[in-house]
């Protein structure tokens, strides 16, 4: 009898086994390569070799900013920049008009990973890694002190938080990054973005399934929410592709069991009480994919006049560039068009940062802002400038 049953059992194991593998839910070993470019100086020859459509052109508009990541324009023109590594914003101004920052003074410190910012109704949110800040804007243009609305969930991996808040209903929205890169996360408001009123309260999660999405934001005609999200590594050098998602309240953008078109992802563990199929069936697909492992970082819709009348409305993406590929990609910043509020695809901006075999690098595009004149400002994390791009016909 004892035989029996044990036959019986490693009958049973191996039809659970053979029905596993064909619903596809053996995971994949990992695919992939580990290549860095290495960085040269930026010289003046190297920046005036930067590839720009007819019509633009690039210059510096601030250096020595180590780190700097997120720019937000403020309404009396001075610019704040976010330096992460230092825990600290930085506000600059521009005295004399010339399109250079002349001026700079600390308006944040001691504040772990100190990344994204919105300003709403004179006053500046913050985001770190664990804590969300508040300070007012007074009459004088500067800023009061400091007060915590909102803890975050910890995290040491993707622990770069971005703001925004919504047109329509006011509420503050904090994208918060998952902690690996493929796993089941213990917390669910990680890889996820957050809704919250501007006071941190009624909090809860606006969408999930969202690798690490720190380029967002809501489209300047439609108010839909948008944002580029962050394939996992080890796949291979072309998948899975970065994603352009339209974020909606309740959906599961299908990290880590899928990617792109509701495609399921062989690298990741299998999720526990379904196939992979069947879980993506549920999924909410991206609209666009991007070339894989680019790191989408700083996203910005295009609301100024100085560019030509079809940029508007149009979003710009940077792109930081990768290190789980080869040859190297990324190191650019990318055009998003859009017509009548819908994406259509994307097209290249700014490049030349990367060197055209891919060895060398003096660049590192991260965050993006209009400025008021409406030129086009981009950080640099691995340099510390910010370039401003401008149009004349």
């Amino acid at each position: 009898m004892r035989r029996v049953a044990f036959s019986a059992l490693l009958c049973v194991c191996s039809m659970l086994a053979l029905a596993q593998n064909a619903a596809g839910q053996d995971k994949a070993p990992p695919e992939g390569r580990s290549f860095s470019p290495t960085q040269v100086e930026p010289t003046d020859q190297r920046i005036a070799g930067l590839k720009l459509p007819p019509g633009f052109s690039i210059d510096v508009a601030a250096r020595d900013l180590d780190g700097a990541r997120m720019l937000l324009v403020l309404p009396d023109g001075s610019l704040l920049v976010s330096l992460p590594h230092s825990g600290t914003v930085t506000r600059l101004f521009d005295l004399d008009g010339d399109g250079r920052y002349d001026r700079r003074a600390p308006v944040a410190e001691g504040v772990s990973q100190a990344h994204g910012m919105v300003f709403h109704k004179q006053t500046l949110y913050l985001a770190g890694v664990v804590q969300v800040l508040a300070a007012d804007l007074g009459a004088d243009g500067k800023l009061g002190g400091w007060r915590r609305i909102a803890e975050l969930p910890r995290s040491s991996g993707h622990n770069r938080r971005t703001l925004a808040v919504g047109p329509a209903d006011g509420r503050l929205y904090v994208t918060v990054g998952s902690t690996c890169n493929n796993c089941a996360e213990s917390n669910p408001e990680h890889a996820a973005v957050l809704s919250m009123t501007l006071d941190g309260g009624d909090r809860r999660i606006f969408a999930k399934g969202l690798r690490n999405t720190m380029g967002f934001g809501f489209h300047p005609t439609t108010g839909e929410l948008w944002g580029m999200d962050h394939g996992s590594d080890w796949r291979g050098d072309d998948k899975p592709p970065e994603e352009l998602n339209k974020l909606m309240e309740g959906k599961d953008y299908g990290w880590p069991y899928c990617y792109m078109d509701r495609r399921p992802d062989i690298h990741s563990d299998p999720p526990k009480s379904k196939t992979r199929e069947q879980y993506c069936a549920g999924t909410e697909g991206a609209v666009l994919g991007y070339q894989a492992h680019a790191a989408p970082i700083g996203m910005a819709f295009y609301t100024g006049r100085m560019f030509p009348p079809e940029y508007r409305g149009d979003a710009f993406v940077a792109m930081q560039g990768s290190w789980n590929r080869y040859p190297p990609v990324g190191h650019s910043v990318v055009r998003i068009r859009f017509q009548n509020g819908q994406p259509m695809g994307f097209v290249d901006f700014l490049g030349g940062f990367l060197a055209a075999d891919g060895k060398t690098h003096f660049g590192t595009p991260a965050g993006l802002a209009v400025d008021r004149d409406g030129s086009l400002l981009i950080s640099d994390d691995s340099t510390g400038l910010i370039y401003r791009v401008r149009y004349a016909k």
